[in-house]
């Protein structure tokens, strides 16, 4: 498939849950952690192996906290180590109902980078 011809879709609100739930798995039903585990992270490997989009449809939901887009975003690149310039290459956020949900997004992105930039320089 080319990655013209099609493009991966995750509509949060019907391929994961109407009602977000906490930061971690521990805290309960719907957290970030596990959408990022289970849907997230699978998605956004397989759009950037076969180098297409993956669109995220944030519309529809009950909301969102702070610590479950922050879990699921910045953790790509925290804990599942996906380097941030393939991320930003490979997703596509879709947030009509509040727009500056995907301004949010991209900013978690960017923290978790500079966050990780810096462990590793403390590294060397």
């Amino acid at each position: 498939m080319l990655a013209s011809q099609t493009k991966m879709r995750i509509k949060i609100s019907q391929d994961f849950a109407f009602a977000p739930g906490p930061r971690y798995i521990r805290e309960g039903l719907h957290s970030g952690e596990e959408f990022r585990r289970e849907m997230l992270a699978p998605a956004v490997r397989e759009a950037i192996e076969t180098k297409q989009i993956v669109e995220i449809d944030l519309d529809g939901v009950a909301g969102y906290g702070r610590s479950f887009l922050e879990e699921a975003f910045g953790g790509l690149i925290r804990e599942d180590h996906i380097p941030h310039e393939s991320i930003l290459g490979a997703i596509s956020i879709i947030s009509n109902e509040q727009p500056s949900q995907r301004d949010r997004i991209y900013n978690y992105l960017k923290t978790a980078h500079e966050k990780e930039s810096q462990k590793m320089a403390s590294h060397t």
